[in-house]
């Protein structure tokens, strides 16, 4: 514009009111009286008409179109203070209608304005790489519009004086996926988190927290669970919100069981295992909320079969979770109810498929099936003990056994399947089952603490056990006439 105005200039003679008054038509320059403004080129009727260029003493400026007196039509204008410039369409003077904005400070605006401020669709590119394009209203973000973070985040929704408000759907970069609720900026209602871990949760939010989220975890069942030596078991989970309510909001959450043996020294007649540990297998006691600590130990099994923990953080190799599409599966709405999922929410990772030794909690529940203690792993030397409590600790009694590793199993599976095979069950004594939070990543951060059981391996596994599937003692002298199964003759002695 500024070559088109020299042009102009030098192909036309200049006009110079003699007596200080405006160029009338033609092309002229004019200097107002308080000097503050300059202006060079078209006139008409003695009005500014036509293209010119205004030029302000702090270095200001305006380059475009004038109509009768005014800046009217397109136009390029330039603050000196800020250092921003526009190109689009004035009205009066000010910035109307579609244009560009740059700021000297970064960033950039097109889109419609009003009486020089955003209003109307626009798109926004800020200082700090947030791309924006929607609905504007007195400048600011407000209505329906899309977000773009420097992060990759996309947000899409309803927005109220730049901020989010109303019904909105954040995707993250990781592949998380919230669709819900907001209020000033943050997540507050009604919503669903697809979590890129495969956790989702459905149900009310407050200041960006989820309220009915899991908080911890408890394993339930008596303060001791008795088992029968080789018996397998089954361990039931609940996750509880910090009200103590089952955390029915959640689903996904991946859950490991490992377990660990008591380690302490004690008098050989107690029934309580303990281990010598080679020294190349020695690890850090874990702490129980018994008032002991424990050693990892292996579980057995096909579903649960693989090395014990070494502590309460998940190794990678072992909890890492299975590749895949984030956006394969779509996820729940706000709605508590299952069913086929609505569109919108992808559902992370499959959530069907679990690492070895894990499940995922549904509703707040989870279940791990066929448990079973496994035989020392290597490294570990079982210390032989006797197996009554008021034995003598000198040697066994006549007629009573030490139980090794290589004894026999115990008893019978409570539920009737076929008795482990010999040296593959734990010895007697007492354990612990913990219940750990792998989800991996956390979810917002965060995972549960360590849930504990305290586990005792008995020959006659826990009191409540029909004779049929308990384990009877090793015959003694009165009882090495009778095999082991058949009842013993009444006693007619007593009246």
């Amino acid at each position: 514009m500024a070559a088109a105005s020299q042009g102009s200039r030098s192909s036309r003679p200049q006009r110079r009111d003699p007596q200080g008054r405006p160029p009338q038509d033609g092309y002229g320059v004019y200097t107002y009286p308080n000097s503050f403004f300059r202006y060079e080129g078209e006139w008409k009727g003695g009005k500014t008409h036509g293209r010119g260029k205004l030029l302000f003493k702090d270095g200001s400026y305006y380059e475009g179109e004038f109509a009768d007196g005014e800046i009217v039509g397109q136009g390029r204008r330039h603050w000196a203070a800020t250092g921003n410039t526009y190109s689009g369409q004035f009205v009066f003077g000010e910035p109307q209608g579609h244009g560009v904005m740059e700021y000297k400070a970064g960033g950039r605006y097109e889109g419609e304005l009003c009486h020089g401020v955003r209003e109307g669709h626009g798109r926004l590119v800020e200082q700090d790489g947030r791309v924006y394009w929607g609905s504007f209203h007195n400048n600011k973000r407000h209505g329906l519009g899309h977000m773009a973070f420097p992060n990759g985040d996309e947000y899409e929704g309803n927005w109220v004086r730049d901020q989010r408000q109303g019904h909105g759907v954040l995707r993250c970069a990781d592949g998380s996926t919230y669709e819900g609720q907001w209020h000033s900026d943050v997540r507050s209602g009604l919503g669903s988190m697809a979590h890129c871990s495969g956790l989702l949760y459905r149900g009310m939010w407050i200041n960006g927290h989820p309220v009915g989220r899991a908080a911890k975890t408890v394993i339930l069942g008596p303060e001791v669970m008795d088992v029968a030596r080789g018996a397998s078991f089954t361990v039931h989970v609940q996750l509880l919100q910090d009200n103590g309510a089952v955390a029915t909001s959640e689903d996904g959450r991946l859950l490991r069981i490992a377990a660990g043996v008591r380690y302490v020294q004690l008098p050989a007649y107690s029934e309580v295992s303990f281990f010598t540990v080679d020294a190349g297998r020695r690890e850090a006691p874990i702490q129980t909320p018994f008032g002991f600590q424990c050693i990892p130990y292996p579980l057995s099994g096909p579903p649960l079969s693989g090395p014990p923990l070494s502590g309460l953080e998940p190794r990678a190799a072992n909890v890492s979770l299975p590749t895949g599409d984030p956006e394969v599966a779509r996820s729940p709405d706000a709605s508590c109810d299952q069913g086929d999922p609505p569109g919108g929410l992808p559902a992370g990772r499959d959530r069907s498929c679990c690492p070895e030794g894990c499940r995922r909690a549904e509703r707040g529940c989870a279940q791990f099936e066929d448990v079973r203690l496994g035989a020392p792993p290597p490294g570990y030397h079982p210390v032989p003990f006797l197996d009554g409590p008021h034995q003598e600790a000198s040697g066994p009694s006549p007629g009573t056994g030490t139980p090794t590793t290589q004894d026999p199993p115990g008893g019978s599976r409570p539920d009737g399947a076929a008795e482990a095979e010999t040296g593959t069950e734990a010895p007697l004594g007492e354990y612990v089952i913990m219940i750990q939070d792998v989800t991996t990543p956390p979810f917002l951060g965060r995972r549960l603490p360590t849930a504990f059981k305290h586990l005792r391996v008995s020959a006659r596994g826990p009191a409540s056990s029909t004779p049929a599937l308990e384990s009877a003692p090793e015959p003694g002298p009165r009882e090495a006439a009778h095999p082991r199964g058949q009842a013993s003759p009444p006693d007619t002695t007593s009246s």
